[in-house]
C-alpha cells in the first residue's frame, strides 16, 4: 500500500490511499492507521477484488455470518470509519461489489485481496472517538461520551 497525505490543517488531515494487488486490505489499513495516530476517520474507496469476505450480523448468535465470494469482482462502494477500541484501530465499513453479470452484493467488510487496485480516501478529524463493547447487542459501538481531541 502507497500513502500520501494531500491536506493537513488544524487537525483535519486527508490521505490518499493505494492498495496494489494481490495486497490484503484490512491489516495494512490498521497498521497505516495505529502509524498515523488516526481514531476519528472516514473512508471510501473504489477499486477492484480477486476475492472478499462480507459478514452479515446475526443477531441471535451475536456474531458474524461469513459470506465469501472467491471470483473477481468490482468495488462499487467501500465505506466506513476507522475508531479507537481498547486503544487500537478499529475498523469498521460496508463494501457493495458487483458481479460480471451486473449483480451487486454487500455487507460488512471482512477481508478482500485486492485485483487490480483500490483507491481510498482517508478524512481524520481532530475530534477522535471511542468504541465501547454493548453487551445486550454484542458489538462494540460508538460512544460519543468518550471522544476527545486529539
Amino acid at each position: 500500500m502507497k500513502s500520501k497525505l494531500l491536506y493537513q490543517e488544524e487537525g483535519l488531515k486527508t490521505f490518499a490511499l493505494v492498495f496494489e494487488k494481490d495486497e490484503e486490505v484490512k491489516e495494512p489499513l490498521l497498521q497505516f492507521a495505529a502509524q498515523n495516530e488516526l481514531g476519528g476517520t472516514q473512508l471510501t474507496a473504489i477499486g477492484a477484488f480477486s476475492e472478499v469476505t462480507f459478514g452479515f450480523f446475526d443477531r441471535e448468535q451475536k456474531s458474524y455470518q461469513e459470506i465469501p465470494v472467491q471470483e473477481q469482482v468490482e468495488v462499487l462502494s467501500f465505506t466506513g470509519n476507522i475508531v479507537e477500541k481498547d486503544g487500537k484501530p478499529m475498523l469498521h465499513a460496508h463494501v457493495v461489489i458487483g458481479k460480471r453479470d451486473g449483480t451487486a452484493h454487500g455487507g460488512h467488510f471482512l477481508q478482500g485481496r485486492v485485483w487490480p487496485t483500490l483507491e481510498m480516501i482517508v478524512i481524520e478529524t481532530p475530534s477522535h472517538l471511542r468504541r465501547t463493547h454493548d453487551e445486550e447487542i454484542g458489538l462494540p459501538l460508538i460512544d460519543l461520551a468518550s471522544g476527545c481531541v486529539a
